[in-house]
């Protein structure tokens, strides 16, 4: 069982994770929509998806795979 510490650290890196998640998509989203083109443009996306990715990996330690997942979808779906 955690302490009061250890979980409301736990719960701060959860909403920290959640947020890198936000922006990165976010900026990906941009990436794809906005002037950047070619070679820069995917390198730029790639380099926020692979963020993406150990952001979600470490959440998925915390909280599980599952609602790690929801938490995923949420964002994609807009529902922050």
């Amino acid at each position: 069982m955690l302490s009061n510490g250890q979980q409301d650290t736990t719960g701060s890196e959860i909403a920290r994770l959640r947020e890198q998640i936000e922006r990165e998509y976010a900026a990906s989203v941009w990436a794809l929509t906005g002037l950047a083109a070619g070679n820069a443009q995917h390198a730029f996306i790639n380099a926020r998806l692979e963020r993406m990715d150990v952001s979600f990996r470490r959440l998925s330690e915390l909280v599980g795979e599952e609602q790690a997942t929801e938490v995923l979808c949420q964002i994609f779906d807009g529902r922050t």
